[in-house]
């Protein structure tokens, strides 16, 4: 008897451990998935920033002529 009450007890004990860790592994897949969608709208602003700043060096009037050293030199 005591024997089947050790294995119960054990198999018990290693259902609650996957249940523990089904529940780990959902709450770092849900993490993941939260992650790459701020991932992918970070990606979204930064390539609308790149089109911002190549929207604004592309109207400029003209070639780009460097800038005349300051009068005090």
């Amino acid at each position: 008897m005591s024997d089947a009450n050790g294995v119960n007890a054990r198999l018990e004990a290693l259902e609650v451990r996957v249940a523990y860790q089904d529940q780990v592994i959902e709450d770092l897949n849900q993490t993941v998935i939260d992650q790459w969608k701020k991932i992918d709208s970070l990606r979204r602003q930064l390539n609308e920033l790149l089109d911002r700043v190549q929207e604004v060096e592309d109207s400029g009037a003209g070639p780009r002529t460097p800038e005349p050293p300051p009068p005090h030199y």
